[in-house]
């Protein structure tokens, strides 16, 4: 369904694989333009961080559903949401049709009240299709393999980089393939490969695009 209210105001759609950069720059461009930022990521690993404290198994979609209808917006602030243990049941619970439809109208409400930037892996092509500016953030598997180990080493998480490799690939492999919401490319995406860019380099490329997005809409 198309949406054309998201003309009216300045949504910034981020689409891009696991550890692409998205995030970040999402922040940045948040903050440089004055727009709210929404990691929608964030909305299914809290759903999955309910069913896991609850002992519910995130392959059970009805539980799943469940959960993400019952979510309450301050969950998605935890700081237990960037754990293997919820990397691993997020991607199954964002893969239920269910769940996407029941965190889509939030999406779009937070997003329309003034704009925003939103990142994720559908929003350029299911949640907002209209959004003025379209940005796909990629990087190689393997920089991004490295960039997630490296998270997850800074935060204190002891795992082996091969198995962050392999975990990587599975994620791709789900949010490319899953039925409802899969990471596609907008065929209107500007697309940034970060993989031999530093973060200013990354953000200059993304500003630069999104600058020439907004006057070519004007």
């Amino acid at each position: 369904m198309s949406h054309p209210e998201a003309k009216a105001r300045l949504v910034i759609a981020i689409d891009g694989p696991a550890a692409a950069g998205k995030g970040t720059l999402a922040r940045r461009l948040a903050q440089h333009f004055g727009l709210p930022h929404l990691d929608t990521g964030l909305l299914y690993r809290a759903v999955a961080r309910r069913m896991l404290d609850r002992g519910e198994e995130p392959a059970d979609g009805r539980a799943a559903e469940r959960a993400a209808r019952l979510l309450d917006p301050a969950e998605v602030g935890r700081g237990d949401l960037r754990t293997p243990e919820v990397d691993r049941a997020a991607s199954i619970v964002a893969a239920e049709p269910a769940v996407r439809a029941a965190l889509r109208s939030f999406q779009r409400e937070f997003a329309l009240a003034r704009g925003a930037v939103v990142d994720g892996r559908d929003i350029g092509t299911v949640i907002f299709p209209d959004a003025p500016v379209k940005l796909f953030v990629t990087a190689s598997a393997a920089v991004r393999a490295e960039r997630r180990w490296r998270e997850l080493a800074d935060r204190g998480i002891a795992v082996e980089p091969a198995a962050v490799a392999v975990e990587i690939a599975e994620r791709d492999a789900q949010d490319r393939h899953r039925p409802v919401g899969p990471l596609i490319e907008a065929a209107e995406a500007v697309r940034i490969d970060t993989t031999d860019l530093d973060p200013e380099a990354a953000f200059a490329a993304a500003l630069e695009a999104v600058q020439a997005r907004i006057g070519a809409s004007a």
